[in-house]
């Protein structure tokens, strides 16, 4: 290399020098061989360092700034030394730290200092300026590569399961599908809400990277910002943080799907994700974002730096999961999916004020990002009242082409209940939603408003007289009065008329009792109740008649009279008691096959029945069994007291081989 010389090239030459140092320093970390040629700039980089000091030393004396250009030198040293190697910084201790941070300082007040010189020559000054701020460009490069590598390697895990607001019904699975409502369904009793709970949790702050490397990552956003290089250090935080928020999302078990990919999802598979995203979606805004935003004003200060670098941070993750909601929300809508999208709908709601505080409106992102959470929620309040409001079609559109075995609780009668019962979780939001649609299309409070009276009545719903009933209140009368009119046509399949009274007294004891037992009892009220249980005894006594009363008739003594005066003919009491025998005896043989479920209403018809007949039978025979032997007789009355107790247990059961008990 040439020797230096004292003239106005050398700064020129000194830059190409940096130039050229920071060439070989790129390939050091890139890991690339060296060649020949800069193998020797290498060799001689510090001795030509050293000249460049002493040239600029007897020049400066003469201008009387000496002193400053070798801090130049001294600092520049420094600099480029850690340029030359591959390790960080942060990983020398803390007095290397400090000895840097210190000189890049020091570099940022000599540029105000030469910007302020009066010089003789301004080429002299326009070099030293530039090789400063090479210097410092230098330096912020560094800088950006020790704050992307803290914030890496000091990234805290993410694990919700400790979090406190974890519900421990998240990963129960709904058993039925109320949308087919057909016999090959899986029914069951009840039908849990299994969405987290509603409560209003505080926003949790989590440590997202260690607490102890936050004020060395502020110390160097701080130096950066203030050198003008802010961009380059909030590109830096961005590209590590989202990185952090996508295995945020992967960890709550979040993956990225189209909305084509939502749609064409099976129901287990589309029911499992819209679960996990109640409960991510409140997670990662609660304690993520919140923390996200946290860490940022605690790098980056309150400064439109902070909000613009969370938000960029935040805005890919927080569309991703309004991405399934809005995919949710437009999908067909179908009854089995309506519990889930009043979870989603709910928990958007509940966290609607957290979304507002920490996506400002007044930066172009946070107003996007607030924009679509509002149509998302629209669009899924939306979806959740049209698919209530179809719950009645799919009801009264639900056909039976046989009777229904043994005449006990249909599956729809069980299924319709046990939904409407699990939608009383959710009344406070059906009823504002009834009630926003009826405000934004300017209808009556009620649905059907001409016709709600004649059809409460006709199926004992009505309310008293100047009771207000609310719209959910409406609606669920609504609902059991067309179950009702489906189980009506229902019971018309069957050939028995004892038999299709026995089918509809079981179905409205079950909608009456599951009414008066659950929450439904605030929302139908007690009047409704006395009518349905009105109506269930009515279908008893029915049912009594219509099974019972022709072999009431036989123990009557109409029609046993000889010709003569006040005689009974042994002929025709011996026919009548084998008429009865072979009367009750099918009876049983029916209706030890036909079923009532609810024990007490079995007990109890049983009862009623025993009552009638064993007392009109022990009557009867006490009359007489004087007149005919006692072979005629083939049952006792406590033989039949005892058979009736076979009755409605859904087992049929025979009496070919009867025997006195």
């Amino acid at each position: 290399m040439a020797n230096l010389k004292s003239t106005d090239s050398e700064f020129e030459w000194e830059g190409n020098l940096i130039a050229a140092a920071q060439h070989i320093a790129k390939a050091i970390r890139s890991k690339r061989s060296l060649t020949e040629e800069e193998r020797k700039v290498l060799v001689d980089l510090r001795a030509q360092l050293s000249a460049i000091r002493i040239v600029n030393g007897s020049k400066v004396d003469e201008m009387g700034v000496s002193d400053t250009i070798e801090k130049l030198n001294s600092i520049q040293e420094k600099i480029m030394s850690w340029e030359l190697d591959q390790s960080m910084i942060w990983e020398a201790g803390r007095d290397e730290v400090c000895e840097y941070m210190n000189a890049v300082e020091e570099t940022q007040k000599l540029i105000e200092l030469f910007e302020s010189l009066s010089i003789n020559k301004d080429c002299d000054k326009n070099e030293l300026l530039r090789r400063a701020h090479d210097v410092l460009q230098t330096a912020m490069s560094r800088l950006g590569d020790e704050f992307r590598n803290l914030l890496l390697q000091n990234k805290c895990s993410f694990e919700p399961e400790k979090i406190s607001f974890h519900s421990s019904e998240d990963d129960a699975v709904e058993k039925g599908s109320p949308a087919s409502f057909g016999a090959s369904s899986s029914f069951d009793d009840s039908i849990h809400r299994d969405s987290m709970s509603r409560a209003s949790e505080e926003n949790t702050i989590i440590d997202l990277v260690h607490p102890d490397v936050v004020p060395d990552l502020r110390s160097i956003a701080n130096l950066m910002f203030h050198s003008g290089y802010i961009y380059e250090c909030s590109q830096a935080y961005v590209h590590v943080r989202k990185d952090a928020l996508e295995d945020c999302l992967s960890v709550l078990e979040m993956e990225r799907l189209s909305i084509e990919d939502v749609l064409k999802m099976e129901w287990s598979n589309w029911h499992s994700m819209a679960k996990r995203w109640v409960r991510a979606i409140k997670v990662f805004v609660r304690v993520h974002l919140a923390s996200e935003k946290w860490l940022s004003d605690q790098i980056f200060g309150e400064t439109a730096s902070s909000s613009g670098c969370f938000l960029e941070v935040s805005k890919s993750a927080m569309l991703q999961l309004l991405n399934f909601g809005e995919a949710v929300s437009v999908g067909p809508h179908q009854l089995e999916k309506l519990f889930c999208v009043l979870d989603m709908y709910e928990v958007m709601i509940d966290i609607k004020h957290d979304i507002d505080e920490l996506f400002s409106e007044e930066i172009e992102i946070g107003s996007l990002v607030r924009f679509e959470y509002e149509q998302v929620l629209k669009r899924l309040g939306e979806s959740a009242t049209v698919t209530f409001l179809e719950v009645k079609n799919a009801i009264a559109s639900n056909p039976s082409a046989t009777s229904f075995a043994s005449g006990g609780v249909h599956h729809l009668t069980r299924y319709v209940m046990n939904y409407i019962k699990t939608l009383t979780d959710y009344n406070d939001t059906l009823e504002s939603l009834l009630k926003d649609r009826e405000e934004k299309a300017s209808i009556p409070p009620s649905p059907d408003a001409a016709s709600p009276v004649e059809e409460e009545e006709s199926n004992g719903a009505t309310s008293d007289p100047g009771t207000e009933v609310s719209r959910i209140s409406f609606h669920f009368q609504s609902i059991a009065s067309v179950l009702q009119s489906n189980l009506d046509e229902k019971s018309n399949l069957y050939r028995d008329s004892a038999l299709q009274q026995l089918f509809l007294m079981n179905n409205v004891h079950y909608i009456a009792e599951k009414v008066k037992n659950s929450e439904l009892r605030l929302v139908f009220g007690d009047d409704w109740i006395k009518k349905q249980n009105g109506k269930f005894q009515q279908h008893a006594l029915n049912y009594e008649r219509a099974a019972w009363s022709s072999i009431l008739s036989l123990l009557k003594d109409d029609g046993l009279h000889s010709p003569g005066p006040g005689s009974i003919s042994k002929t025709l009491l011996k026919e009548r008691f084998k008429n009865f025998n072979l009367s009750f005896e099918e009876v049983y043989r029916a209706q030890t096959s036909w079923l009532i479920p609810d024990l007490q209403l079995r007990e109890e018809l049983r009862i009623s029945i025993s009552v009638k007949i064993v007392q009109a039978y022990r009557t009867f025979v006490g009359r007489h069994s004087h007149q005919i032997s006692d072979k005629h007789i083939k049952y006792s009355a406590d033989d039949l007291e005892n058979l009736l107790l076979d009755l409605f247990e859904g087992s049929p059961k025979s009496l070919t081989n009867p025997h006195r008990r």
